[in-house]
């Protein structure tokens, strides 16, 4: 009968293999790990636990120390010994070593004229042309000119003292520009009328040198700038006064009124002109057109000679303009107020010389 009982491992002579492990021997050795396992079970908490506590107390430990002050220092420490720039620096020149070592070196020619290549492509202009007309550029540009910051800077520029001169040099430049046209204007048409007349006449001049004496067309242009002038402070004069009497009703008659602004104006011509020629030999008008008024010994008329001018300019004027028509024929191109005051008009030396 065949026995169904586990036969140990036997070699081919019958005997056991002592090599290979006996079933009781395996009996004995799976108990002996069991055992092992229950009795290290305990060490192996303890084990964890032990862990857990000792890397609780690292973070205490940690958080201690980064709340001292000893971040700070070590932040002190690398700023003073500039540990990042050199670090960065070390590090941008090894970089530029090695693209220098692997970059070969470039011609400026070839470059340039690479560029030049690029500049002259049609494709290129093309290209540039639709980009900025594109709406993407035109968005971005309303962008910029609606944001605060550049208002700000457009504000601080429109109000910085360089744009300040520079726009009181345009406007002093321009000012002068229109002034030296209007004299050059006004001297053709004093040689130009003059001309005519004395041809009409038969009365052509001599001399083929220039004229120092200023002609109708300068005179006429300075008179009527200094209308304009005497104008103006009249009226300023006259709303000044009009307000102060409206403080207590107003200037009572009309004919009153009347009366005080024809003396007002007589007064402001008169001490605008007599007073600048007298003076100074020259009205505003006048210095605009480089001329001045003279006596017989060149100097500027006395206040007599002055007023005696005024009147002789105003009897001019009352006899329809006709008072500066021997201004013409005048080889001195005197009208009638200088013949009564014997005065003469004269250019300015630079402007016979010019």
């Amino acid at each position: 009968m065949r026995d169904n009982r586990r036969l140990d491992v036997v070699d081919w002579r019958g005997v056991p293999d002592p090599k290979q492990p006996t079933s009781g021997d395996r009996d004995d050795e799976g108990l002996t790990a069991r055992l092992g396992r229950l009795a290290l079970r305990p060490v192996r908490a303890a084990a964890q636990a032990g862990r857990g506590a000792l890397t609780d107390e690292a973070e205490r430990a940690l958080d201690g120390v980064m709340a001292g002050p000893l971040p700070e220092a070590v932040g002190r420490s690398l700023v003073e010994h500039r540990v990042v720039e050199r670090f960065a620096t070390e590090v941008l020149e090894a970089r530029a070593a090695e693209s220098a070592a692997s970059t070969p070196a470039v011609d400026g020619e070839r470059v340039e004229q690479l560029v030049r290549e690029a500049l002259e492509n049609p494709e290129f202009e093309r290209m540039l042309t639709e980009a900025i007309h594109s709406r993407l550029t035109t968005e971005l540009a309303d962008e910029i000119t609606q944001s605060p910051a550049f208002k700000r800077v457009l504000t601080n520029v429109m109000t910085s003292p360089e744009v300040r001169r520079a726009l009181e040099q345009q406007t002093a430049g321009l000012g002068a520009d229109v002034a030296a046209a209007s004299r050059k204007h006004a001297r053709r048409a004093d040689d130009s009328v003059e001309k005519k007349v004395r041809g009409w006449l038969r009365r052509p001049r001599t001399d083929e040198s220039p004229v120092p004496f200023a002609g109708v067309g300068t005179r006429g242009t300075a008179l009527a700038t200094d209308a304009i002038i005497v104008a103006f402070i009249f009226v300023v004069g006259g709303a000044l006064i009009g307000l102060v009497a409206s403080l207590f009703g107003g200037l009572r008659p009309t004919w009153l009124a009347g009366l005080l602004a024809g003396v007002g104006w007589a007064l402001a011509v008169l001490v605008y002109f007599v007073g600048f020629w007298s003076t100074v030999g020259q009205t505003p008008g006048m210095n605009l057109m480089r001329v001045r008024v003279v006596s017989a010994s060149g100097e500027a008329p006395s206040g007599w000679r002055s007023l005696l001018r005024l009147a002789g300019l105003a009897l001019s004027v009352i006899l329809f303009f006709t008072g500066f028509l021997p201004a013409l024929v005048d080889d001195r191109r005197r009208d009638l107020a200088d013949f009564m005051a014997g005065t003469t008009v004269v250019y300015d030396p630079e402007v016979v010389e010019s």
